[in-house]
């Protein structure tokens, strides 16, 4: 099978996997959710600040930094569990949710995409998809996000899981109400 080929093949696998993801959250599966995830995980969205354009590096919180998310499994789990007790008032009635993920590129997580695109070996890629998450709340609260999402995947016991995960808004201010939502 051509590199090529194979590039073709994992793309596609890989859109199915977001697709899946999607449809878990939208449909609120929040534990099955949890399982797309490795046992070390990274859930990652840093704060956006306006700077300058001398100053774009500082654009973005980092890891350690003030973080709008910086959950590891663990609270990821917890964040679901109380989602389930029906005490997070602000998500009782529950959100709907329509998660809409596009724009995907794979490439090796050692970013050596010259090495004839060659995934056949590789057990972690990295995914970079755009998305756009439309939230509705009571009778009156809208929201909608868009950003991007920076994931490196690695294939556990054959299924794809997410290792990491970096959600950048691209607005830097959150007029939500509340931000129960997952990405």
């Amino acid at each position: 099978m051509s590199n090529q080929k194979l590039g073709q093949d994992l793309w596609h696998e890989l859109m199915q996997f977001y697709i899946h993801e999607a449809w878990l959250l939208d449909d609120r599966k929040f534990r099955e959710w949890l399982e797309l995830f490795t046992d070390d995980i990274l859930y990652f969205m840093p704060r956006r600040l306006n700077v300058q354009r001398a100053d774009s590096a500082k654009e973005l919180s980092q890891p350690g930094d003030l973080a709008i998310f910086d959950d590891d499994k663990t609270y990821l789990a917890m964040r679901v569990e109380r989602l389930e007790t029906g005490m997070a008032w602000s998500e009782n009635p529950p959100s709907r949710t329509r998660h809409l993920v596009g724009n995907l590129v794979v490439e090796p997580v050692d970013g050596d995409s010259d090495s004839n695109n060659s995934y056949s070996n590789n057990d972690e890629v990295k995914a970079k998809t755009a998305f756009i998450l439309y939230r509705t709340h009571h009778e009156t609260d809208e929201n909608i996000f868009a950003g991007s999402r920076e994931d490196i995947l690695r294939r556990v016991d054959g299924a794809w899981k997410i290792a990491k995960r970096t959600i950048v808004l691209d607005s830097n201010v959150i007029l939500s109400k509340n931000l129960s939502v997952f990405f």
